[in-house]
């Protein structure tokens, strides 16, 4: 009957027509199906990790290592009684163990472990361990809820018997478990003792108390006062650092004024004998310091073919702030920023904003000086209650005599002391 249906090809799968494409393969590309699949969404307040462990979408499967069992007998198992060594009420127990392993210890008991609890003599009580406040049966009372508990004194507190004893705090019975234990350790021997500080304890409670009492407006005042403090320590570092930076000028200064003295000491005396304007010397000398202690320019006589113009250009070693300083000036006196670059616009606009910033440098340290004056007066008086430092006016030049600019302008002065004793142009 198989035979027949073959013949007249009855109930054959229909087969595709051989062709060069399905014997070879096609080159084109064939289009890949994706199985979408549904996935679950997020429910809202679940953290995103722990969402990732319940609902993962790609669970790996357990791994499985393959085992040659073959026809090899299982091993026995019995199920036979077991005593647990740290228990005291001989409790019996059972679990499945082999016949082959013989009998052993519970593998459980050494984990039972006990802390070592001084004990005492009435003898030794008497000699060494009395005070005021505790009894011998508070003592005792004490020592053998320590035992019991394990020296977890926050349920030793709870389970205190405070019907037939006083009330203890925590602090109390650390107290007293490690003065009693310090005081058996030393008459034994030992070396190792420890100590407890129960004030210590109870100041340290107290404050962290007093820090988880805080209001929000005590929080934030708080916070207010550290970055004020935060700011205040900032000012004075650049107040430092520009004081050291005014040294190093004058400093600078006074060693290129000294190398010119020597200079003019080795000239021979046929050519001093006729100076020609000795005034002007002494100024080009008083202006080479300056221009030393104020910018230095590139120089551009070795260098090449160059526009005059970026001999004016500010070093970028200036800062920004020195950069406006100098803008700020400039436009006070009504002169162009970028002047026609002249041979002699060029060295007379450099020496000017030079001594610009030689003049800013000075006004700061100025500043600075009067400030510390201020803040010694104030401190003398702080320390003196009743007397009045007395500065002499001298020391108390302002700088409102020169550019008209009052103290009170200086804003690291208003926001660092923030007293009715700050210095300023018109209470100087």
């Amino acid at each position: 009957m198989a035979d027949v249906r073959d013949i007249m090809e009855l109930d054959q799968p229909v087969t595709p027509e051989l062709t060069r494409e399905s014997i070879i393969g096609s080159d084109k590309l064939k289009k890949r199906t994706f199985s979408t699949t549904k996935t679950q969404r997020r429910p809202e307040g679940m953290h995103r990790e722990v969402f990732a462990l319940l609902y993962s979408d790609t669970k790996d499967a357990p791994p499985l290592f393959p085992s040659d069992t073959r026809m090899r007998r299982p091993r026995k198992w019995e199920w036979m009684p077991f005593t647990n060594p740290a228990r005291t009420d001989s409790a019996v127990f059972y679990h499945w163990r082999r016949p082959s392993d013989g009998p052993k210890e519970y593998p459980f008991a050494k984990f039972n472990k006990k802390i070592d609890i001084p004990t005492y003599t009435d003898a030794i009580y008497q000699q060494h361990l009395q005070t005021e406040g505790w009894t011998k049966e508070e003592t005792d009372h004490l020592m053998d809820l320590a035992r019991r508990f394990d020296l977890r004194f926050i349920i030793m507190a709870d389970k205190y018997d405070t019907e037939k004893y006083n009330k203890r705090s925590i602090e109390d019975l650390k107290e007293r478990y490690y003065k009693v234990s310090g005081i058996l350790a030393k008459s034994s021997g030992e070396r190792k003792v420890y100590h407890y500080d129960a004030d210590h304890e109870r100041r340290r409670k107290e404050q962290l108390k007093r820090l988880y009492d805080r209001t929000p407006e005590q929080i934030e005042e708080e916070q207010f006062l550290i970055n004020e403090l935060k700011k205040i320590e900032a000012r004075k570092k650049e107040r430092e650092r520009k004081t050291q930076d005014l040294q190093k000028l004058i400093s600078q200064a006074d060693s290129q004024a000294d190398h010119l003295r020597k200079a003019d000491k080795k000239i021979p005396k046929k050519k001093l004998a006729n100076p020609t304007r000795p005034s002007r010397v002494d100024t080009s000398h008083i202006l080479q310091a300056v221009e030393t202690a104020g910018i230095k320019f590139p120089d551009y006589k070795n260098s090449g073919v160059s526009l005059r113009s970026q001999r004016m250009k500010l070093p970028a070693n200036v800062g920004q702030k020195k950069s406006k300083g100098i803008e700020q000036l400039l436009q006070e006196m009504e002169m162009e920023l970028n002047p026609i670059p002249t041979e002699e616009v060029c060295q007379h606009f450099n020496e000017l904003r030079s001594d610009m910033v030689l003049h800013m440098e000075l006004k700061a340290a100025l500043t600075s000086c009067e400030f510390e004056l201020q803040s010694l007066r104030h401190q003398y008086e702080a320390l003196s209650p009743g007397k009045t430092l007395t500065i002499p006016p001298q020391l108390l030049s302002s700088t409102t005599e020169n550019d008209g600019m009052k103290l009170s302008g200086n804003p690291e002065i208003i926001d660092v002391v923030g007293s009715p004793g700050t210095p300023s142009g018109a209470g100087t």
